[in-house]
């Protein structure tokens, strides 16, 4: 019960990697607010936990700004974030293909929301001296993804901001990691893999790509938010975390 008595915001909680560390935080005693755009996909897993559904657009300041005070309402002054809103789907394709709108809504969708969400929460966390936040970043973002160049830079961004928060509030006790998934059992996988034969070959690639010959399950990525927003993990910030079956070692 390492968060027993703590109270944790995650955006994106409605599916995927977000809905399973939901379930893993409140498995493990925080009370959890569900922030989503999917109003009732956020309100059945937060029933599950007992914990607070939040409409959150987190393309939309406003957006923001309202969904955190309402976590903040429901749940209580924030322990953790978990920043896991975010998608890929948008922008494929070969760069020199790909409209100006289709970095756009990248950038904003995947880098600009963690900003966001992280400028609202932040505060509370330094005027009450500890916090901790995990950022989706992607293995993308490190090794390059061909044919994904717009979400590669979204997340290549989200690296280096998950630095650059841990070096500015680590002196009030707010500690900032990332973590980094490679192929991940999600909609958001088949999305991106597309489908017929071709999207089964680019998806069997990712696979063949990572040295347990597999794609992860959300749980694995859960597991290891839940480990960094811990206070296991208390001499551990601005670290990037791989979770992507040795996709990138060397």
């Amino acid at each position: 019960m390492r968060f027993e008595g703590r109270t944790a915001l995650v955006t994106g909680g409605a599916s995927g990697i977000g809905a399973a560390t939901v379930r893993r935080l409140a498995a493990e005693g925080a009370r959890v607010a569900v922030a989503d755009l999917n109003e009732d996909g956020a309100r059945e897993v937060a029933a599950e936990v007992d914990g607070a559904a939040v409409v959150m657009d987190v393309l939309d300041n406003d957006s923001i700004a309202a969904g955190v005070d309402a976590a903040t309402d429901a749940v209580g002054p924030l322990d953790v974030l978990v920043n896991n809103a975010g998608g890929g789907e948008r922008g494929l394709g070969w760069f020199v293909d790909l409209a100006p709108a289709d970095w756009d809504f990248q950038l904003r969708l995947n880098l600009h929301s963690v900003l966001a969400v992280t400028q609202r929460v932040v505060p509370g966390m330094r005027e009450r001296g500890r916090g901790a936040i995990v950022n989706l970043a992607s293995e993308a973002g490190r090794g390059g993804s061909e044919m994904n160049i717009p979400y590669s830079a979204a997340k290549s961004g989200v690296i280096g901001f998950t630095k650059a928060v841990a070096r500015e509030f680590g002196r009030y006790g707010v500690r900032c990691n990332a973590v980094s998934p490679g192929p991940i059992e999600t909609p958001l996988l088949d999305a991106v893999a597309g489908t017929g034969e071709a999207g089964e070959r680019y998806r069997q690639g990712m696979i063949n790509a990572t040295r347990l010959g597999r794609a992860g399950k959300p749980e694995e990525v859960a597991a290891t938010i839940a480990f960094l927003a811990s206070d296991e993990a208390g001499f551990i910030t601005g670290e990037t975390l791989g979770v992507s079956g040795g996709l990138l070692m060397q």
